[in-house]
Protein backbone atom coordinates (compact mmCIF):
# COMPACT_ATOMS: atom_id res chain seq x y z
CA UNK A 1 0.00 0.00 0.00
CA UNK A 2 1.49 3.35 -1.16
CA UNK A 3 2.40 5.94 1.75
CA UNK A 4 0.23 8.66 1.80
CA UNK A 5 0.68 12.45 2.13
CA UNK A 6 -0.73 14.44 5.31
CA UNK A 7 -3.03 16.36 1.88
CA UNK A 8 -4.15 13.02 0.60
CA UNK A 9 -4.77 11.33 4.28
CA UNK A 10 -6.75 14.70 5.00
CA UNK A 11 -8.90 13.48 1.24
CA UNK A 12 -9.47 10.03 2.09
CA UNK A 13 -10.81 10.71 5.57
CA UNK A 14 -13.04 13.52 4.25
CA UNK A 15 -14.39 11.09 1.54
CA UNK A 16 -14.70 7.90 3.42
CA UNK A 17 -17.03 10.47 6.14
CA UNK A 18 -19.39 12.05 3.13
CA UNK A 19 -19.12 9.14 0.79
CA UNK A 20 -23.19 9.12 1.37
CA UNK A 21 -23.39 12.50 -0.67
CA UNK A 22 -22.71 11.40 -3.87
CA UNK A 23 -20.65 11.98 -6.61
CA UNK A 24 -19.16 15.37 -7.06
CA UNK A 25 -17.59 17.06 -9.86
CA UNK A 26 -13.80 18.22 -9.92
CA UNK A 27 -11.61 18.94 -6.99
CA UNK A 28 -14.17 20.44 -4.80
CA UNK A 29 -13.05 18.29 -1.86
CA UNK A 30 -9.58 19.46 -1.52
CA UNK A 31 -10.22 23.01 -2.26
CA UNK A 32 -13.07 22.76 0.59
CA UNK A 33 -10.05 21.42 2.66
CA UNK A 34 -7.24 23.60 1.62
CA UNK A 35 -9.47 26.99 2.96
CA UNK A 36 -10.19 24.74 6.19
CA UNK A 37 -6.41 24.59 6.67
CA UNK A 38 -5.73 27.52 5.75
CA UNK A 39 -8.05 29.19 8.20
CA UNK A 40 -7.09 26.53 11.03
CA UNK A 41 -3.47 28.07 10.52
CA UNK A 42 -4.96 31.66 10.82
CA UNK A 43 -6.58 30.60 13.55
CA UNK A 44 -4.41 29.00 15.50
CA UNK A 45 -0.87 29.57 14.16
CA UNK A 46 -1.14 33.52 13.03
CA UNK A 47 0.76 35.14 11.13
CA UNK A 48 2.04 37.25 13.92
CA UNK A 49 3.59 41.21 12.94
CA UNK A 50 6.96 42.10 14.43
CA UNK A 51 5.86 43.56 16.81
CA UNK A 52 4.81 40.38 18.71
CA UNK A 53 7.64 38.84 17.84
CA UNK A 54 9.64 41.51 19.80
CA UNK A 55 7.38 40.95 22.65
CA UNK A 56 8.06 37.15 22.82
CA UNK A 57 12.20 37.06 22.58
CA UNK A 58 12.32 32.84 22.37
CA UNK A 59 13.61 32.32 18.87
CA UNK A 60 12.42 28.79 19.81
CA UNK A 61 9.43 28.88 20.23
CA UNK A 62 8.63 31.52 17.19
CA UNK A 63 10.37 28.89 15.32
CA UNK A 64 7.56 26.09 16.38
CA UNK A 65 5.21 28.30 15.65
CA UNK A 66 6.41 29.02 12.34
CA UNK A 67 6.88 25.47 11.40
CA UNK A 68 3.38 24.58 12.44
CA UNK A 69 2.09 27.28 10.26
CA UNK A 70 4.28 26.54 7.63
CA UNK A 71 2.80 22.57 7.53
CA UNK A 72 -0.29 23.62 7.91
CA UNK A 73 -0.51 25.43 4.54
CA UNK A 74 1.98 23.52 2.49
CA UNK A 75 -0.76 20.54 3.03
CA UNK A 76 -3.61 23.30 2.04
CA UNK A 77 -0.95 24.16 -0.88
CA UNK A 78 -0.92 20.40 -1.95
CA UNK A 79 -4.51 20.48 -1.82
CA UNK A 80 -4.91 22.81 -4.32
CA UNK A 81 -2.36 21.37 -6.49
CA UNK A 82 0.48 23.66 -6.37
CA UNK A 83 3.90 24.27 -4.48
CA UNK A 84 3.38 27.27 -2.88
CA UNK A 85 1.46 28.49 0.34
CA UNK A 86 -1.17 31.17 0.31
CA UNK A 87 1.20 33.48 1.88
CA UNK A 88 3.73 33.29 -0.94
CA UNK A 89 1.16 35.09 -3.34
Amino acid sequence: MTKLSPAQKAVAAFNERHEVCGPFDDDWVEQCLAAALEAVADQVVRDEPSYMRDAVASLDWWGKHDSIRSELLAIAAELRGNTTTTEDN
